[in-house]
C-alpha cells in the first residue's frame, strides 16, 4: 500500500508547493499518495475497530484534506507535505474527542493521540478527574509499554492554575497541563510494506488505556 513512492511524492512536493507542479502531477499523487493512503486508513480502521468497537468512521471522514487553508496563515503554500489522518467515532467530526492521529510526511512519521482540544469546561473536568484519583490517572500513563513508545503525556501548560488546583500541583504537576496528548515521532519507513500496518495497530492499542480514561474523564 504505503511505499518509498509515496514518501518519494511528498519530498517532491515539499520542494515544489506550488499549483503548477501538482496539477501537472495530480495523477501521480492520486495514484502513489491519495488512494494508497485511503486504503491503508480503511485497514488501520477495521484494525481499531477490534479494540475500539464504537468507532463507526470511515476514510473520507477521518482524512484530512491535501490543501491549506491559507486565507488566515501567513504561508501561503497551497498544500501540506504530509498525509494525516484522525481516528475518533466519527473522524473529524468528533475531532475534540480523545483518539488516536496519524501523519505521513517525507522524512517523519507521527503516531500518537489523546486530548488535544479542551476547552475551559472539559479541562476543569479533567483536573477534577485527577484531583479525585492521582493515582488512577499515573497507572494508565504509566503502563510500561505507553512508556516506552511514547515516553510521557505531553501538551501546553498553564503557568497559574485555579485555586482549587494548587496545592495539588504540587505533588502532582501534570495539573498544570492544558493539554493531554501523546505522541511518537518516527522514521516513515515504518508504515511501508506488510508490516506497517501491524507496527501502526500496536501503537494505537497500546495507547487504548489512557484514552479510555481521558474519555471517562471527560464525559464522552
Amino acid at each position: 500500500m504505503l511505499t518509498s513512492e509515496t514518501l518519494q511524492f511528498l519530498y517532491e512536493l515539499s520542494q515544489n508547493n506550488n499549483r503548477d507542479w501538482f496539477e501537472k502531477n495530480k495523477k501521480r499523487y492520486e495514484s502513489v499518495a491519495k488512494k494508497p493512503f485511503e486504503q491503508f486508513v480503511g485497514q488501520l480502521i477495521r484494525r481499531i475497530q477490534a479494540f475500539e468497537p464504537q468507532f463507526r468512521t470511515t476514510p473520507k471522514e477521518s482524512i484530512f484534506r491535501l490543501y491549506r487553508d491559507t486565507r488566515f496563515s501567513t504561508d501561503k503554500t497551497p498544500y501540506k507535505t504530509h498525509l494525516s489522518a484522525v481516528f475518533t467515532t466519527e473522524g473529524r467530526k468528533t475531532i475534540n474527542d480523545p483518539g488516536y492521529y496519524l501523519q505521513v510526511g517525507f522524512g517523519s512519521l507521527s503516531l500518537g493521540g489523546g486530548a488535544y482540544f479542551l476547552e475551559k469546561d472539559t479541562l476543569t473536568q479533567m483536573r477534577q478527574a485527577i484531583l479525585r484519583d492521582p493515582a488512577a490517572f499515573r497507572q494508565v500513563i504509566e503502563q510500561p509499554e505507553f512508556v516506552a513508545l511514547y515516553g510521557e503525556i505531553k501538551g501546553e501548560k498553564n503557568k497559574i492554575l485555579p485555586p482549587e488546583f494548587k496545592a495539588a500541583a504540587q505533588n502532582e504537576p501534570y495539573l498544570f497541563n492544558k493539554q493531554f496528548y501523546f505522541m511518537a515521532e518516527l522514521d516513515p519507513e515504518l508504515v511501508l510494506g506488510s508490516d506497517g500496518l501491524d507496527r501502526v495497530t500496536r501503537y494505537f492499542e497500546t495507547a487504548l488505556p489512557v484514552n479510555v480514561y481521558l474519555r471517562q474523564a471527560l464525559g464522552v
